[in-house]
């Protein structure tokens, strides 16, 4: 069986992107073999896990611009699962590549209408890749909930513009990611103190699987 390939993609920067990649990666790592493909210039992921002293989380591997992506998932059909961090621009050919080449696509988005509509360009690249990757499942997840906030009625709306379904589970705003983020581990490295971010990642996982 070929790895399950997802990548992590918003044409936006600041919503979140690495947090999920990193800590989905080793929540799946849990269940099989998994590789973190590092797609980002700037390389966010790679930096992060580079704090890794326990050893505890997935491989990582960068990803060159220029990188035949079908040649190196060839390579790497022992893993179950490759989590691309995508670069937050499509000024390049990368997320294209990539978006042709996986079968999942999760938009991270923060819960307001603005940064809703500034990633449509994304959402617009997502369908054009549709057309050559016909497997491709796209879905928006919701990063910074706040529990005090419920989604207004413009953020429903805008929702529905998407048009992709949103993950029942969002990423509520939590101290957890920055504290694994700062430790050089995923929220499952934390012990009691991830408790409830693991249960985030754990309900995204479970939900992507079954999709």
């Amino acid at each position: 069986m070929p790895p399950l390939r997802i990548a992590i993609t918003n044409q936006k920067g600041g919503t979140g992107k690495t947090t999920l990649a990193l800590n989905l990666a080793a929540g799946l790592h849990q269940r099989g073999s998994t590789v973190i493909l590092d797609t980002d210039p700037q390389r966010s992921v790679s930096q992060w896990a580079s704090l890794n002293e326990g050893g505890d989380l997935p491989e990582v591997q960068h990803v060159q611009e220029e990188s035949d992506l079908t040649e190196i998932f060839r390579g790497m059909q022992k893993h179950r699962y490759l989590v691309l961090d995508c670069p937050p621009t499509l000024q390049t050919q990368t997320v294209q590549k990539v978006l042709s080449n996986v079968d999942i696509a999760l938009i991270p988005i923060q819960p307001s209408p603005i940064d809703l509509w500034a990633s449509i360009d994304i959402a617009d690249e997502v369908h054009r890749s549709k057309k050559h990757n016909p497997r491709l499942k796209a879905f928006v997840v919701l990063n910074q909930l706040d529990a005090r906030n419920s989604l207004s009625k413009s953020m429903h709306e805008a929702l529905a513009e998407f048009d992709f379904p949103t993950l029942r589970t969002g990423i509520a705003r939590r101290a957890a990611y920055r504290n694994a983020a700062m430790e050089g581990t995923s929220v499952y490295g934390l012990g009691p103190r991830g408790k409830s971010a693991v249960c985030e990642i754990e309900s995204i996982i479970k939900e992507l699987l079954k999709s």
